[in-house]
């Protein structure tokens, strides 16, 4: 559908864009969710955007760029997912330095927000959770273009505007609609309908665009073009911020609109104070394996990481099937147990977090799990203290309501130079506030909706002023003798960490290889009397695990994208150099997994 090409001048990576497709040629790229080869690799939920990642690798960029110009291109393609009007976590491992670094680019609340931003002072209740999305008041000051910028002028080679030209040709020349595509349009063609730019953008003549149809943005086209010229103060001091501010503080909603659209605290000042924000990653050390993950304010390098402590002194894979499922669940809910309690953003909390990725508090909570018999959720959260008995016991933890949305994706890219990156980005839900900004082409983020909404003062996800919401995005680098094993990430709101400690756990103790862990059937234990799953696993499951006591909930209605769990991006380095590329064979589609050179 596209083609790039690229020249060398004075020794700088120059990327045109061009297209020789019209809407009567429009003709879908092939998904291939697996691929072998050498030289480089890129896997995402798209083959658009695939592609653009391995022509920029092809024509030298490295995997920073080609991350970089993925990730524009899924804000075209899967914007409903990701895009400028989000945030998310970078994580990179720098082939010279033999170092895993990452960026923290989630959102933050507007300086102005208020803890009870989400309470009806009439009721002292929370507003219901369906009006809160789509309105001002959940919208964060986004951080993807700032990670991106970051990324870039640190380990790439590309400057922000030719990394985004790409992804702007694309826009502006269009991709052919599949069904995922119609399907999340369609699940919230209410709420789009009642926001003008929304219903113009998205819902053309009234309906969600027609699978096989061109889907064009040539605004959202201008708007990469603009950033590439002006570079990223044109969003963040620039006429984007006030627009962006605007919108936010004035929803722009249809005639007839039912939703109640809350005015936001959004303001241009925000945005100008807005930094993406390095920080060290997470480590822990399983079967001698160093898995690397992203710190607070995300929570899914931490929970993760707990989790993993928790499973290695039981051996998983000596355990039979059945054994190893239920140990897995068992694990999650004790890790989610301590995340709810302990993890929120640390400039505001202080986060335990060297005793939670503890090798004795890891053996403290694995003592809790009994073989035989699932514990009654929700378990208490247990003490991170430093001080660890062969089984200590817990303190009660309040079950808070989990409101993370289960959009969200990630990409995963590897160079001919041995440098990875793993990058989850978000709008939040699927749609995000459901706010287009007027003429940009792009929807703002509800991120904001991640904080608790009741201003608990023990709860360390409050809605704060500045403070940045808790995630579960779980980028991973995986090294093996200091070298590069596997990456992998997912969507899915607090069902990320479930997900890749689930594919990895497959991978690493279960005998599968990398795309058999990924198809796998998914559960999701996040501390809840019932396990989150899909309806494939509890189909080949749900009877073995019975007797232990768990009960299942299907994760969504049968044909629903939220029947689905996850859906995983990862990369796996092979002995004598050769890189394996795995993406979702069915999951939202099918994903797209290439490498630069075929073996």
């Amino acid at each position: 559908m596209k083609k790039l090409i690229a020249s060398l001048s004075a020794g700088t990576l120059v990327l045109t864009a061009f297209t020789a497709t019209t809407s009567a040629q429009a003709q879908a790229p092939t998904r291939e969710p697996v691929a072998v080869g050498y030289g480089g690799a890129v896997s995402s939920v798209d083959p658009n955007a695939t592609n653009i990642g391995l022509d920029v690798l092809r024509r030298g960029g490295n995997a920073v760029d080609a991350a970089v110009a993925t990730a524009a291109a899924l804000g075209v393609t899967e914007p409903y997912s990701a895009g400028i009007g989000g945030g998310g976590y970078f994580v990179y491992y720098n082939a010279k330095r033999h170092k895993v670094f990452t960026i923290d680019g989630r959102e933050t609340a507007p300086a102005t927000m208020p803890s009870d931003a989400f309470m009806n002072k009439a009721t002292n209740q929370p507003y219901p959770f369906a009006q809160l999305v789509t309105s001002g008041v959940s919208i964060g000051v986004p951080g993807t273009l700032a990670t991106w910028d970051s990324a870039l002028k640190q380990w790439g080679s590309l400057s922000l505007g030719k990394a985004l030209t790409p992804a702007a040709d694309l826009a502006d020349h269009g991709f052919v609609v599949d069904p995922t595509f119609r399907l999340q349009t369609l699940e919230n063609k209410d709420r789009f309908a009642q926001v003008v730019p929304t219903a113009k953008l998205f819902l053309p003549n009234g309906d969600a665009p027609q699978v096989g149809s061109l889907f064009k943005n040539p605004e959202l086209a201008a708007t990469y073009k603009l950033i590439g010229q002006q570079g990223p103060s044109v969003f963040y001091r620039g006429p984007l911020a006030g627009e962006m501010a605007a919108v936010a503080q004035n929803p722009p909603k249809a005639p007839g609109a039912t939703l109640p659209f809350f005015p936001g605290y959004l303001r241009a000042s925000d945005l100008a104070a807005y930094g993406a924000i390095d920080r060290a990653p997470t480590k822990v050390r399983y079967d001698g394996l160093d898995v690397y993950g992203m710190a607070p304010s995300s929570s899914g390098g931490i929970t993760m990481g707990e989790a993993l402590n928790i499973l290695q002194p039981l051996h998983l894979r000596e355990l039979s099937t059945t054994q190893a499922l239920h140990t897995y669940l068992e694990a999650s809910a004790l890790a989610f147990a301590d995340r709810g309690a302990y993890i929120g953003d640390p400039a505001y909390v202080d986060v335990p977090q060297k005793e939670l990725l503890s090798k004795g508090f890891g053996a403290e909570r694995a003592c809790q799990i009994d073989p035989q018999k699932a514990a009654t959720k929700p378990v208490p959260a247990g003490s991170p203290d430093g001080k660890y008995s062969h089984c200590g016991k817990g303190s009660p933890v309040e079950q808070r309501r989990d409101t993370e949305g289960l959009s969200t994706t990630h990409l995963v890219t590897a160079d001919k130079w041995g440098n990875v990156v793993s990058y989850t980005l978000t709008i939040e839900q699927t749609g995000g506030s459901g706010i287009t900004v007027p003429g940009r082409g792009f929807l703002l983020n509800n991120e904001l909706t991640d904080f608790s909404a009741v201003p608990d003062p023990k709860d360390p996800n409050i809605v704060e002023a500045g403070k940045r919401p808790r995630s579960s995005m779980s980028p991973t680098i995986v090294l093996r003798g200091g070298r590069p094993y596997i990456a992998l990430g997912s969507p899915g709101g607090s069902t990320i960490i479930t997900t890749v400690l689930q594919t990895l756990t497959n991978r690493l103790d279960r005998g599968m290889t990398l795309p058999q862990a990924i198809a796998a059937p998914r559960a999701s234990q996040r501390n809840t009397p019932s396990v989150t799953a899909e309806q494939s696993f509890i189909d080949r499951y749900g009877a073995a695990l019975a007797p232990y006591g768990h009960t299942f909930t299907p994760a969504g209605a049968p044909g629903s994208s939220a029947a689905e769990i996850g859906a995983v991006a990862a990369l796996e380095f092979l002995p004598g150099g050769a890189i394996l590329a795995a993406a979702e064979p069915t999951r939202r589609g099918g994903g797209a997994a290439g490498v630069v050179r075929e073996r």
